[in-house]
Order: C-alpha cells, then sequence, then structure tokens
C-alpha cells in the first residue's frame, strides 16, 4: 500500500537522505560534474519546504520511499526533484507523486526540467502529457530539456 501525503518538518532529513541515494544514478551520468541534488543541504530543503509543497511517499512499513517538491510563482507551477528509492523504482510511484502534486496546483500551468540524458524521466513527463518547450545547454557535457503541462 502507498501513501502519499505533504511532508512534515520532521521528514525532510529523511527525504534528503532518499535525495543522495536516487540522485546517483542520475549523477553516473555526468561523471565529471557534481550535481546540486547531491550537495544540497538540510537548510536549503527547508527553505523550499517553507516556499512550496513537498510531497512523500510511504510503503506499508512507513518509510519514506519517493518525494516531490513544488512551488507556485506568476501562475505556474515549478516541479523539481521527483525522486524515488532505486529498489522501488517503475512501479508506478513516480507517476502517483507528479500526479498528486498537480492536485495540490489545480488549473496550473506545470513547467519542470531534467538532464537531456535522463530519458526514462523525459518518457514519464511526456506520457503524462508535458511538452518540450526549451533546452538548455549548462555546459558541454550537460544540457537541460525543460517540459510543460498546461
Amino acid at each position: 500500500m502507498l501513501i502519499v501525503e505533504k511532508a512534515q518538518k520532521e521528514d525532510l532529513k529523511t527525504i534528503l537522505e532518499l535525495q543522495y541515494l536516487a540522485y546517483r544514478s542520475e549523477a553516473e551520468l555526468f561523471p565529471n560534474i557534481v550535481i546540486p541534488p547531491l550537495t544540497q543541504t538540510l537548510d536549503e530543503i527547508e527553505y523550499e519546504f517553507q516556499k512550496g509543497m513537498i510531497l512523500k511517499a510511504e510503503d506499508e512499513d512507513n518509510a519514506i520511499i519517493g518525494s516531490v517538491r513544488a512551488y507556485l510563482e506568476n501562475g505556474t507551477v515549478y516541479i523539481g526533484k521527483l525522486m524515488v528509492h532505486p529498489e522501488k523504482q517503475k512501479k508506478g510511484i513516480g507517476t502517483k507523486l507528479l500526479l498528486e502534486i498537480e492536485k495540490e496546483y489545480p488549473g496550473q500551468r506545470y513547467e519542470l526540467f531534467t538532464s537531456t540524458k535522463s530519458m526514462s524521466n523525459i518518457r514519464l513527463y511526456e506520457r503524462l502529457g508535458y511538452k518540450l518547450f526549451k533546452e538548455e545547454s549548462i555546459s558541454e557535457e550537460l544540457q537541460f530539456v525543460y517540459l510543460e503541462k498546461c
């Protein structure tokens, strides 16, 4: 049984630890780049918690196995840090988290981004109705794609 609900402040340390674990595979796509999700601090996630909303997914043992963040600004909901424990991926948890965060901000424009190398992420977002609208080159190795859903 999967439960998705708003995270509480006391969940943030556990979510940050999950983030470090979940983003390792992403970091392996860029061996020469330190990606921000692996260096984020507890203070930074607490700021995101205050600025917007963080959802958590818990399994039947009340273990946090997934999370997603979002905030609303100027009519756009910016979604980020969608993550699922590596051992729990490909089971619909990421889909459920993304759909639930959209429900928290109904009737808005949604925007997110990922690396051009993150093909499974791009497929997930496109399957849920997101369309590519911009690409940005961060460095020779790192390019982001931005997707939106209106």
